[in-house]
C-alpha cells in the first residue's frame, strides 16, 4: 500500500504490449532478442497478461498504457489485425477488469513512422490523404473502445534514419512535414477529448524548434534507461530543460539496460521538477507481453515497488 505521505494523485504508470510490430518491417532483421522481426500473428500469452496486471496493483502502479498496434481487429480497419488479434469486445472486458483492479488503462498508437510497422498496408502511405483518414478513424474508435480515457499516446520517437537502418523501406518526415503530421494527430485526439503524449526525444535534436512548436498541453516523456545522472547528458538535461519550459511531464525508466536507472530517475527528478507538472513516472521494459519475457517484466515491477517505498512523493 501507498505511504500516507504519498501524493494520491502521483501516477505510476507501467507500459504493456498487446501488438509488437514497432522495430522492424522485417521478419529476421537479424538483430536485437530475436523480438525484434515483424509478424503476422498476435505475441502475447494471457497467462503472462494476466499475472502481470495483478503484479502492477501489488507494486503500487495505478496506471497501464496498453501499446495497442496490430493487436487489435478495429472495426474501422480489420485489415491491420493480425493473426488473433483481440476483437474490440475482447479489448473493453479487459479494461472494465483493469478498472475494477483499480488500474486506469490509456491507449498507445505510435505514429512515429520508426515504429508503425503496425499500420500494415498504411505503413507505407505516410502523409497521405488516405493516412490521414486512417489516423483519425483509429483514434476515434481507440477513444470510444477506451471509454474517452484521460490521456492518448502517440509514440513519435527516434524517426531517424539510423533507428530504420534494419527496415527494408525507410521514411523519414522533416521540418514542417513533421510539424504538419503531428498537429493532425494532437488535432485527432483533443476532438475525441484526450490528452495528448508523446516520447519527448524530438527535443534532443530540434530543441529550438520543439519549444517554439510544441504546445505545453502535450504531456511530454521523456526518457533515458542508464544508471548515470548528471547535466552533460543530453538526455537527462532535456528532462531540467522541459521543465524550465513549462511542460507537464511523465519521465520514463526501464530496466532495459540495468538495474539502477527507475529509481535513479526518481531520485533525481523529485526534486528538479515542480510538483505541480511533476505527474508521475513511467516503466517500461520494451519486451512483448510473452512468457520467455516473465523475468524482465516482474523485475521491472519489482523495482517500481522497491523506488515507492524509498520515495517521498
Amino acid at each position: 500500500m501507498p505511504k500516507q505521505s504519498e501524493n494520491p494523485s502521483m501516477i505510476w504508470a507501467y507500459l504493456l504490449h498487446l501488438g509488437y510490430n514497432m522495430w522492424s518491417d522485417r521478419e529476421n532483421p537479424g538483430v536485437g532478442d530475436g523480438h525484434f522481426g515483424c509478424r503476422p500473428y498476435l505475441r502475447c500469452d494471457k497467462s503472462l497478461w494476466d499475472d502481470v496486471l495483478k503484479k502492477m496493483v501489488d507494486s503500487g502502479v495505478n496506471m497501464v498504457v496498453i501499446d495497442l498496434g496490430e493487436g487489435v481487429r478495429y472495426d474501422s480497419h480489420p485489415e491491420i489485425g493480425i493473426r488473433n488479434a483481440w476483437s474490440p469486445a475482447k479489448l473493453k472486458r479487459e479494461l472494465v477488469k483493469m478498472r475494477k483492479m483499480g488500474l486506469e488503462p490509456i491507449p498507445k498508437l505510435n505514429f512515429s513512422t520508426c515504429h508503425d510497422t503496425w499500420l500494415g498496408p498504411y505503413h507505407r502511405m505516410i502523409s497521405t490523404p488516405k493516412y490521414y483518414e486512417v489516423c483519425k478513424n483509429l483514434i476515434a474508435e481507440v477513444t470510444e473502445i477506451f471509454d474517452r480515457p484521460r490521456f492518448f499516446h502517440l509514440g513519435m520517437d527516434e524517426e531517424t534514419p539510423q533507428h530504420q537502418k534494419h527496415f527494408d523501406y525507410v521514411l523519414v518526415r522533416q521540418f514542417d512535414l513533421w510539424w504538419h503530421d503531428f498537429f493532425s494527430l494532437v488535432k485527432q485526439v483533443e476532438k475525441n477529448g484526450a490528452r495528448p503524449w508523446i516520447w519527448s526525444d524530438y527535443v534532443w535534436w530540434h530543441p529550438e524548434t520543439f519549444y517554439e512548436r510544441m504546445p505545453t498541453t502535450v504531456l511530454q516523456s521523456n526518457w533515458y534507461y542508464r544508471p548515470e545522472f548528471t547535466k552533460k547528458i543530453l538526455a537527462v538535461r532535456s528532462y531540467l530543460d522541459l521543465e524550465q519550459h513549462g511542460y507537464d511531464q511523465i519521465p520514463t525508466g526501464s530496466n532495459w539496460t540495468c538495474q539502477e536507472n527507475f529509481e535513479n530517475t526518481v531520485k533525481y527528478l523529485r526534486r528538479r521538477i515542480d510538483r505541480k507538472r511533476l505527474m508521475g513516472f513511467f516503466m517500461t521494459v520494451w519486451r512483448p507481453s510473452l512468457e520467455v519475457c516473465r523475468e524482465r517484466h516482474m523485475n521491472a515491477l519489482d523495482l517500481v515497488a522497491e523506488t515507492r517505498k524509498h520515495s517521498r512523493l
